[in-house]
């Protein structure tokens, strides 16, 4: 408990020193602070956030494979499956719990967010209003659920592999939850959220491009 204070309190020095940050440069908003703190988190992860997108992708692509095995022994063999599909892992170098690590990281870092939220003193300052809603109140128009729903299918489509029925209807399970659960949240933590999600969109789309460069290049070779 006392190390998940330290976190706590060490969200809330960051987030106060960006506020400061913007104040210096004429441009006062906690909105912008939580802003550039999403994007220093997210550099903080990036080697782990990297490692998951890549496997992830190398999941999808090698998924016919994987039916491929489960077909030939599934009901006959189902020992000889796993030991051909955890072969087949390792050849193509795929963690298959790699994804679980950054969620992991990224709940302590959330609940921590969360409770600097709660507990912060911009409560009632004019610059804890983002545009159109207070960072320590819930979004009244639910704008940003909605985008906070949105950009997870839209990561999340990124890289499911369509022939799969557990990751298909999580595809579509999932943003409605997180939608759900953001209008129930302080809208500056649904904002982190939502910046999260699209910087790591970015990062998806220019790692699926450097994969299809590479297979175009074997490809030709």
């Amino acid at each position: 408990m006392e190390i998940f204070n330290q976190i706590v309190h060490g969200m809330t020095w960051l987030l106060n020193t960006l506020y400061n940050f913007t104040v210096m440069v004429k441009v006062p908003s906690y909105g912008i602070a939580i802003i550039l703190l999403t994007v220093v988190i997210k550099i903080a992860l990036h080697p782990l956030t990297n490692k998951q997108m890549k496997s992830m992708l190398a999941m999808q692509q090698i998924q016919p494979k994987v039916k491929e095995i489960q077909e030939k022994w599934k009901g006959k063999d189902p020992k000889k499956m796993q030991e051909e599909t955890m072969k087949l892992y390792k050849e193509n170098n795929v963690n298959p719990a790699a994804g679980c690590l950054p969620l992991l990281i990224q709940m302590p870092i959330l609940i921590a967010l969360f409770r600097s939220l709660l507990n912060f003193p911009f409560i009632n300052e004019a610059h804890a209003n983002f545009i159109w809603v207070h960072l320590g109140t819930k979004d009244p128009y639910f704008i940003l659920p909605v985008l906070a729903g949105v950009s997870t299918f839209m990561q999340s489509k990124m890289t499911t592999v369509a022939s799969d029925p557990t990751q298909k209807m999580m595809l579509y399970t999932m943003p409605l939850f997180i939608t759900w659960i953001s209008s129930t949240l302080p809208s500056g933590l649904v904002l982190y959220w939502v910046v999260f999600n699209i910087v790591g969109i970015i990062q998806q789309y220019f790692i699926n491009k450097q994969a299809l460069a590479v297979k175009g290049e074997a490809s030709g070779s």
